[in-house]
């Protein structure tokens, strides 16, 4: 039986790309999924830092939902939610970048 979610769910592991690449490729990611696509992040250690700065940067348009988190194995999954942070918006709230380029993601590009 396939799980329906899991096609819309795209695998990153950060593990095998160099330290200094990882965030840039990371967001380059994150931007080039579609509203309510999600991209499965796979790492060693729990990125912290990172976490702030997705959501600094793209708000509610970018939900951040762990699904392992033990050590030496992270699992998170990052889910573009357009609708959210439109919804954010209209009711007067920051909601980091709105919009998005012609794909349909985020589109942030700051």
């Amino acid at each position: 039986m396939t799980d329906s979610s899991s096609l819309n769910t795209f695998i990153f592991d950060a593990r095998g790309i160099a330290k200094r690449l990882r965030h840039g490729a990371i967001f380059g990611a994150i931007e080039s999924l579609a509203d309510g696509e999600r991209m499965r992040f796979v790492n060693d250690h729990d990125p912290l830092p990172l976490l702030y700065q997705i959501e600094q940067r793209y708000g509610g348009q970018v939900r951040i939902e762990y699904v392992e988190r033990r050590p030496q194995q992270i699992v998170i999954d990052f889910v573009v939610a357009l609708d959210a942070a439109q919804a954010a918006n209209d009711a007067g709230e920051t909601a980091g970048c709105a919009g998005g380029a012609g794909g349909g993601g985020c589109g942030c590009s700051s």
